[in-house]
């Protein structure tokens, strides 16, 4: 039977890619002992690893494809394919943001003031790159950890280049932001040797339609209700849809069925405003995937 080497990233993004899988329709197991997880489906082989690692061991060839944000394929240069974006992190679902920060009683306000001196940051290529682009000759070092901290303790380093999903992190350590270096979101990658195996590129290709569904699907949800005919204008300005809605007509000539996909946020002022223009028993249900 042929396979698919599946890298799933370890870490703060383990437990977000393993909840889309799960919507996308693939049940996967980790063992805390082990970095091999059980997924239900036999034609792929999953291993963890963490995400600064994943596109280089795609692009060896090691794995055929793998989740990994655009910045650690960036910081890898690694020379892979890229299958699909998913914009989804560990708390949110927007993309996480690497920024320039300083203690708040910092003089330096600015890139520009970085000249000559020394930032700590986990993505050290991407780094260097960005400040030469800049015309800033800065130290750039690898931090291994408790970046936040180096910054706040004297003679460590001048400045830091940190990801941020909210900033509260930041905030809380009294840090100020004076620039973002790069804006980032989760990747599906592929190595292309596998990309030019037929099953193998079909394979991905299916694994990564039920994935953007599943994630499409997150912030959104299904509207269904019954309507006299003649009020169907009055309901469908009512409704910011997806695409337009399906409008089926029922037993009694006079009343139809319509039928919607619709931001879970606006819920609950749409509701109130479809009672209003004639809409009746109304239901609300979640979305697995939205396809389009």
């Amino acid at each position: 039977m042929p396979s698919l080497k599946v890298g799933l990233p370890s870490g703060s993004l383990q437990d977000s890619t393993i909840g889309l899988f799960a919507r996308a329709g693939y049940r996967i197991r980790v063992n805390p002992r082990s970095y091999v997880p059980s997924i239900d489906d036999p034609e792929l082989e999953g291993l963890l690893l963490r995400a600064q690692e994943m596109a280089r061991y795609v692009a060896r060839g090691v794995l055929d494809i793998g989740l990994t944000g655009l910045d650690w394929v960036m910081d890898n240069e690694a020379d892979v394919v890229e299958i699909a974006e998913l914009a989804y992190s560990k708390t949110t679902a927007r993309p996480a943001r690497w920024v320039v920060a300083v203690p708040e009683e910092s003089p330096i306000q600015s890139i520009a003031d970085l000249e000559g001196k020394r930032v700590a940051t986990e993505l050290v290529n991407v780094t260097r790159k960005w400040l030469f682009d800049q015309n800033v000759e800065a130290e750039v070092e690898y931090s291994f950890g408790s970046t936040e901290a180096k910054v706040k303790q004297s003679g460590m380093v001048d400045a830091i280049v940190e990801i941020t999903e909210t900033g509260s992190s930041l905030r809380a350590n009294r840090l100020r932001v004076i620039d973002t270096m790069l804006e980032t979101t989760a990747r599906l990658i592929m190595n292309k040797e596998a990309y030019e195996d037929t099953w193998k590129r079909e394979k991905t290709s299916r694994i990564a339609t039920l994935l953007v569904g599943a994630f499409q699907a997150e912030d959104k949800v299904g509207l269904k209700m019954n309507l006299r005919r003649d009020n169907l204008g009055k309901v469908v300005n009512q409704l910011p849809a997806l695409n337009n809605p399906t409008i089926s007509n029922l037993l009694d000539d006079e009343w139809v069925a319509i039928e919607v996909i619709v931001d879970e946020s606006t819920v609950r002022d749409i509701i109130p405003n479809l009672m209003d223009a004639g809409a009746e028993g109304i239901i609300e249900y979640p979305l697995n995937k939205v396809i389009y």
